[in-house]
């Protein structure tokens, strides 16, 4: 059975970005999918709340090389938060879509990246609490409803 890849598909499986691990990252996060067996790890490095760099490592077919491709080099210099609620929706958008079996390894990316970032706030809980604090300190000062 032969599947119908893009073009954008094919160069990042063929050529895939930000593929390695990265040196003293300051969080981890392995992700995989039971039924296909196909297998993923992240790595970061975080800079004043930002993804400064991420790579990733994969066992898996070429959807799962290039969604995770594709996914790091649209994530990189997006806060945690906002990389928190990427949607693997935009994944598959960027690579021109792909075959319907394969739209689960788009789901996979994402869920690696959302634990790479869980473990990073873990291992890094006065960041990660100093980020709460300020986001509701703002929102106080932008809603003069909210008491202070």
């Amino acid at each position: 059975m032969a599947l119908n890849y893009s073009k954008k598909t094919m160069k990042h499986f063929l050529h895939p970005k930000n593929i390695g691990e990265i040196k003293n990252p300051d969080a981890t996060a392995e992700v995989g999918n039971m039924v296909c067996g196909d297998q993923l790890s992240f790595s970061i490095k975080v800079k004043d709340g930002k993804i400064k760099d991420i790579k990733f490592l994969s066992f898996g077919c070429a959807s799962n090389i290039a969604t995770a491709s594709v996914m790091t080099e649209m994530v990189k210099g997006m806060s945690l938060e906002e990389a928190q609620k990427f949607d693997w929706n935009e994944i598959v958008r960027k690579l021109d879509g792909l075959p319907q079996q394969k739209v689960h390894c788009s789901v996979l990316a994402v869920e690696g990246l959302r634990e790479v970032i869980s473990s990073y706030n873990k291992n890094h809980p006065e960041i990660f609490a100093k980020t709460k604090a300020k986001k509701s300190k703002t929102k106080k000062d932008i809603n003069p409803k909210v008491k202070k």
